[in-house]
């Protein structure tokens, strides 16, 4: 899973649009690029496509699978204004993709905000997904939950080395579930922007938390939106998420769409999708 091996992934731009320009969206594209069948796998908040890498390698004989970083996250470009970290700004780029793409229809994974961008488009008509699946997430998260992401995002620590940093992501992302030393150093790589000088950050625009500062957090209610959906919808959610809650979850199988939901153990916010019974999961999925 390198980029010097290209038959298994492929880095690609493309030119996204926002209120203050144009700016560079970079992909991984895995599989065969005249298969029809296409996964778009999108990550949370202040994660990177790189997160899908074990997932997109067991499906790419099946898949097209197409990760995106989303703007100023990854490989992406930061942008020059930070109000442009916003929903709108990325839904245009995620339609710029599926153009780029020239697939008749798609599936969706999301995970957390991946997962509401999913469901933002799939609310809407004529839209291109015909099967989803959400990670963690649902069309409410209270304000407890936003407050507990917005003291943490755009905090830009600093570290010496790889190890210390590998270290800081083993206890932030510990609700991700109990990951082997491979997998947490293939994030930690992946998650690490070398400094200018020396040491590391994370590798996304802390700006994208500008939002989270200025803005009076309230509980998120997207309900409306949920109850459009028309497509197929499978939820994952960890045990002990504190972002999707089981009440919530439970109205989601019950209305809109009505998700199936699956609940993995010993996880909270949010299943990586790495261990071989959410991958199977996740193509068991997408295969009916």
């Amino acid at each position: 899973m390198t980029e010097s091996n290209q038959s298994v992934m492929h880095s690609r731009y493309f030119l996204g649009l926002g209120p203050s320009g144009f700016h560079q969206v970079h992909y991984t594209e895995w599989g065969d690029q005249k298969n029809p069948r296409v996964l778009v796998c999108v990550h949370g908040l202040t994660r990177n496509c790189r997160d899908f890498d074990f997932l997109a390698a067991a499906l790419e004989k099946d898949y097209r699978v197409i990760c995106p970083d989303i703007p100023g996250r990854g490989r992406s470009e930061w942008l020059a204004n930070t109000e442009d970290y916003n929903l709108a700004v990325y839904l245009t780029d995620m339609a710029i993709l599926f153009a780029q793409l020239q697939a008749e229809s798609i599936d969706w994974l999301g995970t957390s905000m991946g997962g509401i961008i999913g469901m933002l488009i799939a609310a809407q008509p004529n839209n291109p997904i015909r099967r989803m699946l959400i990670n963690d997430i649902g069309p409410s998260v209270s304000k407890v939950s936003l407050d507990r992401i917005a003291r943490y995002v755009g905090t830009d620590p600093q570290f010496p080395d790889l190890q210390q940093f590998e270290q800081y992501l083993r206890n932030v992302h510990a609700p991700f579930g109990p990951l082997t030393d491979s997998q947490w150093s293939h994030l930690a790589s992946h998650s690490a922007k070398p400094g200018s000088d020396s040491g590391y950050s994370m590798h996304y625009d802390p700006g994208i938390a500008e939002r989270y500062k200025n803005e009076r957090l309230t509980t998120m209610n997207l309900w409306d939106l949920w109850d459009n959906i028309k497509c197929p919808v499978l939820t994952f959610r960890g045990k002990d998420s504190d972002l999707l809650s089981a009440d919530t979850a439970a109205e989601m199988s019950s209305r809109g769409p009505k998700s199936t939901t699956l609940e993995f153990s010993g996880i909270g916010h949010a299943p990586a999708l790495m261990s071989e019974d959410q991958i199977d999961a996740v193509r068991n999925w997408f295969n009916k």
